[in-house]
C-alpha cells in the first residue's frame, strides 16, 4: 500500500491527494506538521519538504513527479491524454507551473509588487483556458491537477476574485463537479 507523507495546507500535497483520488487508489497518510518537521522525514526526502510517497519501502518526493509516477503506474482512468501533443502540452504546463507560483507565494507573503504579477499568470492561464477546455488540452488531467490547487487557495483563502477571468471561473466551476477536486475544497475550506 502507498503511503502518503502529507500536509493538508500544502498545495503541492494537495496534487497528489487529488490523483490518489481521482484512481481510487487505496492509501495512509502521514500527516507532518510544516511547522515543527521531524526529523525523519529527512530520510524520506533529504529536503524535508511534503508530498512523498512510499510503497515498498521506495520513497519519491516532488509532486509533479509523484503524478506522473501515479499516472504511469496506475494507468487507469488515465489522467494524460492519448494524444502524443496533448500529453506534450500538459507536461509544459506542469514544467513551467514555476511561473505560476513564484508571484502567488510572493502575494502570499504580503509582497504587493507580486499582486500584478500574479494577475498576469491569471491572465496566461485564463486565455489558454479560452482556447482549450483543460489547460492540458481537450481533456481533464495532470495539468489541471497541477494548477488547481493554487487558484483554490488564491481564491479561498487570500480573497483573489476570479471573475475578472472568465474561462479560468468555468475551468475551475467544472474542476469542482469532480468529487476529487470538491473534497480539496473542503480541505482549503478547513485550513
Amino acid at each position: 500500500m502507498i503511503t502518503l507523507y502529507d500536509a493538508p495546507r500544502c498545495p503541492y500535497c494537495a496534487r497528489v491527494r487529488i490523483v490518489l483520488a481521482e484512481k481510487a487508489i487505496e492509501f495512509e497518510t502521514i500527516e507532518i506538521d510544516l511547522d515543527d518537521r521531524p526529523a525523519w522525514i529527512y530520510e524520506k526526502n533529504s529536503t524535508g519538504r511534503v508530498p512523498v510517497v512510499e510503497e515498498d519501502g521506495w520513497t519519491l518526493p516532488e509532486s509533479a513527479v509523484i503524478m506522473e509516477y501515479l499516472e504511469e503506474r496506475y494507468p487507469e482512468p488515465a489522467l494524460l491524454a492519448a494524444d502524443a501533443a496533448d500529453r506534450a502540452l500538459a507536461r509544459l504546463r506542469i514544467f513551467r507551473h514555476d511561473a505560476f507560483t513564484k508571484p502567488y507565494y510572493a502575494l502570499r507573503r504580503g509582497d504587493s509588487a507580486a499582486g500584478p504579477l500574479f494577475a498576469e499568470q491569471l491572465d496566461r492561464l485564463d486565455a489558454a483556458l479560452e482556447e482549450r477546455p483543460w489547460v492540458g488540452g481537450g481533456e481533464y488531467g495532470l495539468a489541471d491537477i497541477a494548477y488547481a490547487p493554487w487558484v483554490l487557495r488564491a481564491r479561498d483563502r487570500m480573497g483573489v476574485a476570479l471573475d475578472p477571468y472568465p474561462a479560468l471561473e468555468e475551468w475551475l466551476k467544472r474542476l469542482l463537479e469532480r468529487p476529487a477536486v470538491a473534497e480539496e475544497e473542503h480541505v482549503v475550506a478547513r485550513l
